[in-house]
């Protein structure tokens, strides 16, 4: 495959990735689907790890290897490519900060827990802080947070989406960085693909 191609296919991966950081992120404000616990969402949403590290920072470098993926410059296969894939090189390097950047807050979420209300009219705060993540794989524990109502698993669920999403935007983008990387020196192929069509007419 050449490095053209590679870059419009590892592209459009990502940009769906981003999509659905975004999502998530945005999800996760509204816990159970509602809009009254504004005032007492953990620290790690209003870190936007989803929206802004996994979200944006991740697809911008998605946009940037769909065009690098396209035509040349001055026309198809001028240069081949190399300004685009230029761009692209600090763009994924972009994109692996943000996707480190939302795996780190993500992780973090899960391993803290939700602030919530454990009994009511009592005070709002992290019940799992100390468990070191242990409440992940005992259920039983859920059932503590009393509000916002079923926080513990849409914070696990959505939490647990950005990490699985993070990683794989930081190995997407770091194999557009060594692509585009190689784009830069050795071009997209497509001059030699376009001379190869031209032979075989």
């Amino acid at each position: 495959m050449c490095t053209g191609k590679c870059a419009r296919f590892l592209g459009l991966c990502l940009i769906p990735l981003s999509l659905i950081s975004i999502i998530s992120n945005a999800l996760l404000l509204v816990p159970n689907g509602e809009k009254n616990w504004t005032d007492h969402l953990s620290t790690h949403v209003w870190l936007m790890a989803g929206f802004i590290g996994g979200g944006l920072m991740v697809l911008c470098p998605g946009i940037a290897a769909v065009r690098a993926g396209g035509k040349g410059c001055c026309g198809a296969g001028c240069c081949g490519n190399r300004c685009r894939m230029l761009r692209s090189v600090f763009s994924s390097a972009f994109g692996v900060l943000g996707a480190i950047y939302c795996l780190s807050v993500s992780g973090a979420a899960l391993r803290m827990g939700p602030n919530c209300q454990t009994e009511n009219g009592g005070t709002w705060h992290y019940p799992f802080k100390n468990t070191d993540g242990s409440y992940l794989v005992n259920r039983t524990q859920w059932s503590l947070c009393l509000k916002p109502p079923n926080v513990v698993f849409w914070n696990v669920t959505l939490f647990s989406v950005l990490v699985a999403v993070s990683c794989l935007e930081i190995v997407f983008c770091g194999v557009q960085l060594v692509n585009a990387s190689i784009g830069v020196f050795c071009g997209d192929c497509r001059k030699e693909v376009g001379r190869q069509e031209r032979q075989v007419l």
